[in-house]
């Protein structure tokens, strides 16, 4: 393995950790549990899901799962529906100011990254931002 590669997937995986932990300071969580936050996000993602196909997603047990609904549910941020498939499960999603709530976040989150970047890169600094991001996407496999 290459010492230019070794170094890229260590500057990578860095750059990409500050810039996550970033953008969640940008967002007011009020109050949520990062628990609470990626199963909106999740659920915003993927859509519909059962308490169990989040708690595997979540890697977390059925039972705190069923907590972390919970609040959420007491917070007007998801619904419940029967399944269609099976009635004796129920399908979680968002309600109406769940999806209000998450888009908010992640629109706090894109104007604060615009802003910095308007504000501490030049026009070319942008391009090659963008140029570079076009070769890190290829990593995702997109």
């Amino acid at each position: 393995m290459s010492a230019s590669a070794v170094r890229a997937a260590y500057e990578i995986r860095v750059v990409v950790g500050r810039l996550r932990r970033r953008l969640k300071e940008t967002y007011d969580n009020e109050e949520l549990t990062p628990t609470q936050t990626a199963v909106l996000s999740r659920l915003s993602k993927d859509g519909p899901a059962s308490t169990s196909d989040l708690a595997a997603a979540e890697r977390v047990r059925p039972q705190s799962m069923a907590a972390t609904l919970g609040v959420l549910d007491e917070r007007g941020l998801i619904r419940r529906r029967p399944d269609p498939g099976d009635g004796r499960r129920q399908l979680i999603s968002l309600s109406e100011s769940g999806t209000a709530y998450v888009d908010d976040k992640r629109r706090a989150g894109e104007e604060w990254l615009a802003r910095s970047l308007e504000s501490g890169y030049t026009e070319e600094e942008r391009q090659t931002i963008i140029e570079a991001l076009a070769l890190l996407d290829r990593l995702s496999g997109a």
